[in-house]
């Protein structure tokens, strides 16, 4: 079965998987204003870093459209293009693949038209490269065999177009025959391991088991994994990185555990603007995806959807360019 589009460009319009409905409905949303795209994206219907800078991309060619029948003038469009840099502050491609789109808007509709969907395009083929060398990587590290793959959060198509980052890695080991089975954080409280990851592993016959996130690093403890695979949001110039809540004890677990810890992620996610993890702008999410409906009426949450993961527990990060190993990485933040 042909898998989903997850994000697409039609007729002037955004289509786009609702990836809050997965995995019991496959559901298409029709994005035809800027409202519409702000919204999809801060209810995380689109989500994932890659896709958020390909979503961001769209929705410049968006904006001037709808400024276009709608007879904004000039600070209106940027105001509407400023608006959907800031949808979700934490992934660094959002804000960065708007600005550059929105740097076209002078050459006129179809030149941002084009530079958009080459977003898309760029990211896809980027996310099959970072898959093919971070399982390189990893066979070297764990001195080949079949690896059993712990994982966190949603980094596949999904998440990155094409085959993914962290997913993507797993999806090479796969394909190589060198894959044992993964183990899939459920990724609270949106459950993005539990409703997507598996969901993705299912539909490609990968083995996996789904585990409850506190009980990620003590299954690492027990032998239980032979490398952590993530994606990330944001690395830093020190090479800290930001991703979804609960990669840090998963760092931590691997450091203790003498096994190997793996960002993959493209080169839009490497900030070299932000120069610490400290400045990395890190997203606060309503206390209701927590509390409910467990808690009792009025308790409060810290629900904080992502941590830093200080660069001295990278063993390396893997971009569709290059490989960073941890000897450079410590050598930035010093």
């Amino acid at each position: 079965m042909k898998p989903p589009e997850v994000l697409a460009w039609r007729d002037g319009h955004i289509e786009a998987l609702d990836q809050t409905a997965l995995p019991h409905r496959v559901r298409t949303l029709r994005i035809t204003t800027v409202d519409q795209l702000v919204q999809a994206i801060t209810s995380l219907a689109i989500r994932g870093a890659p896709v958020l800078g390909a979503a961001g991309a769209l929705g410049v060619a968006l904006a001037v459209r709808q400024a276009r029948a709608q007879r904004w003038d000039e600070a209106r469009l940027a105001e509407q293009v400023e608006r959907i840099a800031r949808a979700r502050p934490t992934a660094v491609n959002l804000a960065r693949e708007v600005a550059a789109v929105a740097a076209r808007i002078p050459d006129g509709p179809a030149a941002v038209e084009a530079a958009a969907v080459a977003v898309g395009e760029r990211a896809a083929a980027a996310s099959r490269r970072i898959s093919e060398r971070g399982a390189a990587y990893l066979l070297g590290a764990c001195g080949g065999g079949k690896l059993r793959i712990h994982t966190h959060c949603n980094t596949g198509g999904l998440a990155c177009l094409g085959w993914g980052t962290a997913l993507g890695v797993i999806r090479a080991l796969h394909a190589g025959g060198a894959l044992a089975h993964v183990i899939v954080d459920e990724t609270r409280p949106l459950l993005q391991g539990a409703r997507l990851t598996c969901w993705e592993l299912g539909q490609l016959g990968i083995e996996h088991r789904l585990a409850c996130d506190g009980a990620g690093p003590f299954l690492i403890s027990r032998g239980l994994a032979d490398a952590v695979v993530v994606g990330a949001d944001r690395v830093a110039a020190n090479g800290d990185v930001a991703n979804k809540i609960g990669t840090y004890g998963l760092a931590l677990a691997a450091r203790r555990a003498g096994i190997p810890f793996l960002v993959a992620a493209p080169e839009s996610s490497i900030d070299e603007a932000t120069p610490t993890g400290q400045a990395i702008p890190l997203e606060r999410r309503p206390d209701e995806e927590v509390t409910v409906p467990a808690a009792p009426a009025g308790t409060r949450a810290l629900n904080f959807a992502f941590d830093v993961t200080p660069a001295d527990l990278v063993s390396a990060v893997v971009t569709e360019d290059r490989l960073i190993e941890a000897e450079r990485l410590s050598r930035a933040s010093s």
